[in-house]
This record gives structure tokens, C-alpha cells and sequence, in this order.
């Protein structure tokens, strides 16, 4: 299915393999002091650009900020993961432009102007240089802004991540149809997007979302997803530009992933030097609610670690 047709659905040097099982090295407990918990911190606005961005901050130390993916806001990341990385790190969340709390202006959506967002919202906060951190299409943001702005970037992290263009390996049609589908009742809409995130073996051992998946509550105006739509369709990509990235870099995907391929991670792994990939055997698209002690034990593994280049 095409991108048109789900925006009328709406509308109406080496590479360094990690392979992940189940142990990742144990991780000592962090700072404390400010509130870890995603949940408790309250939501901040602030002057970025030509808009006013919402954000949330929790943990103190080094600035990691995390930028989120597709038609989604900041209030569905995992709560378990922030808290772990909020022991070390001031961990950084925000709505993109036009989604959540965030405003929006006339200016056209696009991937770049997005990562010009990021750059905005660090400016009002006063952070020169951070760790990145983009999931999804929050990846397309993270690549743009690292090759933009590659003095502000500390280590970079893309969660299942793909550099668009004509390199870009999208998902199944079926997968897209679904994913463009708004039929039916809230319910029933929630159980197809779970279906997408996870693998069904998994999702039939945890057949209540309460327990693992934070129930958003950030409003989302649809004509606002459309126009994600069309800035993720017309980016240009960065394949082209990969191999310009020096910082440490750290890819992370399941095997399982239908809305992100495997193989876009091994493209992108491929081109910039030194990057690490970490593979998770049996995870999907939302690994972070599948195994987030694991994927926070890699984090910090890789953040507080430098390796050989």
C-alpha cells in the first residue's frame, strides 16, 4: 500500500556484530536524586524555532536525548527503560513537531526540519552536545541531525533504524495496509498496532498490554500524522552520507521487526565505520517493552564504554 493511499485511511571498516540471547553485562545502581520515573516528571514547554516544544526530563548527569518515532509521543516510551537510563543520564523525551503537546506552524513537515527541531529544543536548554537516541522514524531524525550537526552529537543510537531513500527496505504490504488501517473500535485498532510491534508467539505469553505497554495519553491530530507521512516519503535519506559519521554508534533491532526490517539495520551498519549492531533473537519492533532491563543494560554498556576503533 502506498503512503497516499494510508494518508486517506488516516484522513478518513568492519562492523562489529553483537548478537543479544539473554545476557548483556549487569550494570551497577546510578546516581540518585531527581525522579526517575517518567511518569512523575511533569511536562515542560519551551520556545524552539518557530514552535513550542513539550519535553520531559528525569535522572541528572550527561544529556541523552530521545527522539520518538511515527505518529507516536513522548508519553509511550518504556517507562522500565527511562528509569534505568535516568540513573545515569538526564534523559531528555519530547513530542515532535505536531504531535502531543508540541505545536505546530505552517512550515512544511519534513525529516530535516525535524532535526532542525532537535537542534532548537537543545539551544532553549542550553545542552552544546548529547547522546542521541532515535527510534523509527525517530532514526530518519537522529541520521539528519548527526550529519547536520555532527559537533553536537556525543554517541549515536539508532533503534530500529533505516537511512530512506531508494536504499530504504520498507515493510510488507500487508504490514503497511495494516498500519494505515483506522477501522473499527479503539480496541480493536489497539490489538492490530500491537500485532505490529510484537511477535505473535510473544504477544500470546503476555496477553495483557497493561503490564509491559504505557497507556498514551497525548493527544494526536491525524491531519498532523498525515504530514509525518509525507516528510518520511519525501526524504531523500542519508545511505548516501553514512560513511561522513564518527561517532560511536550503536544499532539495535529485533529479528522479529516487521515495521522496521532487519536488513535496513545491516545497510546503515555497513556503511558507518565502527558501528556496532545488537540483535535481538525474537524481538519486534517494541523490543524496548519486550526486554527492557536488557536493552537498558546494553545502553548504558555502550554509552559509559568506549571501544576499539
Amino acid at each position: 500500500m502506498s503512503i497516499n493511499k494510508i494518508a486517506k485511511q488516516i484522513m478518513k571498516n568492519p562492523i562489529k556484530f553483537l548478537v543479544l540471547c539473554l545476557i548483556i553485562f549487569s550494570v551497577s545502581s546510578g546516581c540518585t536524586g531527581r525522579t526517575t520515573d517518567i511518569r512523575k516528571a511533569k511536562i515542560k514547554k519551551v520556545k524552539a524555532g518557530d514552535i513550542e516544544i513539550a519535553y520531559k526530563t528525569i535522572g541528572r548527569g550527561y544529556p541523552l536525548i530521545m527522539i520518538m518515532g511515527y505518529s507516536a509521543t513522548m508519553d509511550i516510551w518504556s517507562p522500565r527503560l527511562l528509569k534505568d537510563l535516568a540513573r545515569y543520564y538526564k534523559v531528555i523525551v519530547f513530542d515532535n513537531r505536531g504531535m502531543g503537546e508540541t505545536s505546530f506552524s505552517e512550515q512544511m513537515f519534513s525529516i530535516e526540519l525535524f532535526a532542525d527541531d532537535t537542534a532548537h529544543l537543545m539551544d532553549a536548554l542550553g545542552i552544546k552536545k548529547a547522546n542521541i537516541l532515535g527510534w523509527s522514524m525517530g532514526t530518519n531524525i537522529a541520521l539528519d541531525f548527526v550529519l547536520e550537526y555532527p559537533d553536537r552529537v556525543n554517541k549515536l543510537i539508532l533503534y530500529a533504524g533505516d537511512c530512506g531513500g531508494q536504499e530504504d527496505i520498507w515493510p510488507a504490504p500487508e504490514v503497511m495496509e495494516a498500519l494505515g488501517d483506522v477501522s473499527g473500535t479503539f480496541e480493536e485498532r489497539g490489538k492490530r498496532m500491537l500485532k505490529l510491534l510484537f511477535p505473535e508467539d510473544w504477544l500470546k505469553q503476555h496477553p495483557d498490554p497493561r503490564k509491559y505497554f504505557p497507556l498514551p495519553r497525548e493527544k494526536v491530530l491525524a491531519e498532523n500524522v498525515v504530514r509525518q507521512l509525507g516528510a518520511m516519503e519525501k526524504w531523500q535519506g542519508a545511505y548516501e552520507r553514512l560513511q561522513e559519521i564518527k561517532q560511536p554508534t550503536l544499532l539495535v533491532i529485533g529479528t522479529e521487526d516487521v515495521l522496521t526490517p532487519l536488513k535496513n539495520s545491516f545497510i546503515i551498519a555497513e556503511k558507518i565505520p565502527g558501528a556496532w549492531l545488537a540483535e535481538f533473537k525474537g524481538a519486534g519492533h517494541g523490543l524496548m517493552y519486550q526486554y527492557p532491563k536488557t536493552l537498558s543494560n546494553l545502553l548504558l554498556t555502550f554509552l559509559r564504554e568506549e571501544y576499539n576503533r
